[in-house]
């Protein structure tokens, strides 16, 4: 199995523009995957797998599952604070992203990996998992629900650290996770975040009452997640 990857670092990026690369990349990866089922084993090449690394400017995107009731502003009140607003075609409901928040989009062919997109998303909680661990925070899993959580087993302290929303087409990945570090938690209190109503958000930065710096954390996940996916970093 072919697990070389392109670690791409987009920095600070709006939103639509890196949606726009990742949906180049996604058709670019597919296009090449149904051009290979035409030809014999030995002409078949390399579809490649890229995994993006970034922050956003404030923008709220909505997954097709997604509410618009728990968009709790209007549009004129969006304009106003300078937030970006995109309905968008992940899984998933409503979300925030922005500065100090670090997010991760997987473009990958599974057949490299493993056809099984519950793998998939528990795989990538892993990488999260323990990168926290590394700063002495305990992530876990919130059964019934995606993403990495703290108190996960405390009714009332269960608070999500890391969002999660992605979609697929042939095997073929994109959009990712949404990593809290250091952003303005604020923002989450203008919607319902991923639709749950009983259970807050949080952040590195607010469980260990310090701001961890963003490119040690970036670097550590990025090891976690070659570890996890046990991949080929490729330049």
């Amino acid at each position: 199995m072919n697990r070389k990857v392109k670690f791409i670092d987009l920095g600070l990026i709006d939103y639509k523009e890196a949606w726009d690369y990742q949906e180049k990349l996604f058709r670019e990866v597919i296009d090449k995957k149904l051009a290979n089922r035409a030809l014999p084993a030995e002409q078949q090449e390399f579809t490649g797998n890229h995994l993006l690394f970034c922050e956003h400017p404030h923008v709220f995107t909505l997954g097709k599952s997604g509410a618009e009731s728990n968009l709790l502003i209007n549009q004129e009140e969006l304009k106003k604070r300078g937030i970006s607003y995109y309905r968008i075609n992940r899984g998933g409901d409503i979300t925030y992203h922005g500065p100090g928040q670090l997010v991760v989009y997987p473009i990958f062919n599974l057949d490299y990996f493993f056809t099984d997109i519950h793998k998939y998303m528990r795989v990538l909680e892993d990488a999260v998992i323990l990168t926290l661990a590394e700063y002495g925070i305990k992530g876990e899993r919130l059964k019934g629900s995606t993403g990495v959580w703290l108190d996960a087993d405390h009714p009332g302290k269960a608070r999500k650290i890391c969002a999660m929303g992605v979609r697929t087409s042939h095997w073929v990945t994109m959009h990712g996770i949404a990593f809290n570090i250091t952003p303005d938690l604020n923002y989450f209190s203008l919607i319902v975040p991923c639709g749950i109503t009983d259970k807050a958000v949080t952040s590195m930065e607010k469980e260990l009452k310090a701001a961890p710096d963003m490119e040690a954390v970036k670097k550590r996940l990025k090891q976690h997640l070659q570890e996890v996916f046990e991949i080929e970093e490729i330049t």
